[in-house]
């Protein structure tokens, strides 16, 4: 986790801030959205300055979207906040690989 938070510190300056800030499960306020690739009530898929984010749940709805700022808010039940990451996924696939060999 720390590799996360220094990497981002040190590159502060040339990467534009992103935060999610989730109200009760029923509120997100995301900052640092590039592009807004495709939403139904059940999923969004938000591409931002960190990755491609998905968002799942239950009667989602976009309920702001400054394009200019780059921040969107969501509201409904949220389910999962997924960052659709490939070095992640092959990292996780390595550990639990050798953990169950």
């Amino acid at each position: 986790m720390s590799q996360f938070y220094e990497s981002g510190q040190s590159n502060k300056t040339s990467v534009p801030e992103h935060d999610v800030i989730m109200k009760g499960r029923r509120l997100l306020d995301i900052s640092g959205v590039k592009q807004v690739e495709s939403f139904d009530n059940e999923e969004f898929l938000l591409e931002t300055v960190m990755g491609f984010l998905s968002i799942r749940g239950q009667n989602l709805q976009m309920k702001n979207l400054d394009v200019d700022k780059g921040i969107v808010s969501i509201k409904g039940k949220v389910f999962d906040l997924v960052y659709l990451d490939e070095q992640s996924g092959d990292k996780a696939k390595g550990f639990f690989g050798k953990l169950f060999k």
